[in-house]
């Protein structure tokens, strides 16, 4: 157990219910911020100041495996798969100390499970406003147009205090992933 009490386990289990594979104290200190299950294989996004992606094999159920991590700021809310070797997080930017307000789309490179890598990344900010993405909440809001193409509903929130105004938008942005990139 890590010392704020969190941690994060993967179990596998037969069809009585019964535990046959684990992993286990998987970033501990660290919550569980989005999974995706792809064949024989999870990724899992936690969270505390950086974004570890892990990639997990899942072929010998009895031994579920931890084959890559993938250290980035902010983190993903939020994974879609593009291809068998490219995913999609949505999510929050940030910086070594944590978020900054800003939404961020990155696309992972996974063809080599040993060593994901951010292949790119998008950024979506308004200055002193936050960015949120509906998708961290409800993945209907994804909306892939093609093989390559997807858009993404993002909120601004805006307050300023001089007028007690509040400002609330919603918007999509297209996205199309050519030559690796967003």
């Amino acid at each position: 157990m890590s010392i704020d009490g969190r941690t994060n386990n993967l179990y596998i289990l037969n069809n009585q219910m019964q535990i046959v594979g684990k992993v286990e104290d998987l970033a501990k200190g660290e919550t569980i911020q989005s999974v995706r299950y792809i064949g024989n294989t999870a990724y899992v996004v936690t969270f505390r100041q950086t974004d570890p992606l892990f990639v997990i094999d899942l072929s010998d159920p009895a031994n579920p495996t931890v084959k890559g991590e993938l250290k980035i700021t902010g983190f993903s809310e939020y994974l879609h798969p593009i291809t068998n070797t490219l995913l999609i997080g949505v999510g929050q930017d940030g910086t070594e100390s944590g978020t900054n307000g800003d939404c961020k789309i990155s696309l992972f490179d996974v063809s080599d499970p040993n060593k994901p890598f951010e292949a790119s990344k998008v950024t979506v900010s308004n200055g002193s406003a936050n960015v949120h993405s509906p998708v961290a909440y409800n993945h209907k809001c994804f909306v892939k147009l093609s093989e390559n193409e997807f858009a993404v509903p993002f909120t601004l929130y805006r307050i300023v205090y001089q007028n007690n105004e509040y400002a609330n938008y919603a918007f999509y942005i297209r996205y199309k992933v050519e030559n690796g990139t967003v």
